[in-house]
């Protein structure tokens, strides 16, 4: 069941293109040199937000104080447009009966685009 609805997500519910958004706010941190690791967490986002039935976000234990500082920085480059994105398809999607069960998926990446780093993606199993 995971499988179809991912791939179904893929198609219609916006994962590529939340994809693309990502890969673009991991390119501008790539070149601004000093967030290279903001960059790194983008990309592990658009590979979550293709994908994202069969697996969750956590927080890390190990995360600290500079983690949240860090995340600071993220909201001011990507995070509060990507968080956006995520609610404004998320709303469109709920629009539809087929398409709410994506736009709860987007809403639940709406925290993740928003604050990503000290947190890590698991598998459900």
């Amino acid at each position: 069941m995971r499988l179809i609805l991912n791939i179904l997500w893929f198609v219609f519910g916006s994962g590529f293109l939340l994809a693309i958004g990502y890969g673009l706010a991991a390119l501008l941190c790539f070149l601004l040199i000093v967030t290279i690791p903001f960059g790194v967490a983008a990309l592990r986002l658009a590979v979550y937000s293709m994908w994202p039935f069969g697996r969750t976000v956590v927080s890390r234990p190990d995360a600290g104080v500079a983690s949240g500082l860090a995340n600071v920085l993220w909201v001011i480059i990507a995070g509060w447009w990507l968080a956006l994105t995520h609610l404004v398809a998320g709303v469109a999607q709920c629009l539809t009966i087929i398409g709410i069960p994506f736009g709860v998926a987007n809403f639940k990446l709406v925290p993740v685009a928003f604050w990503p780093l000290g947190r890590e993606i698991v598998k459900l199993d």
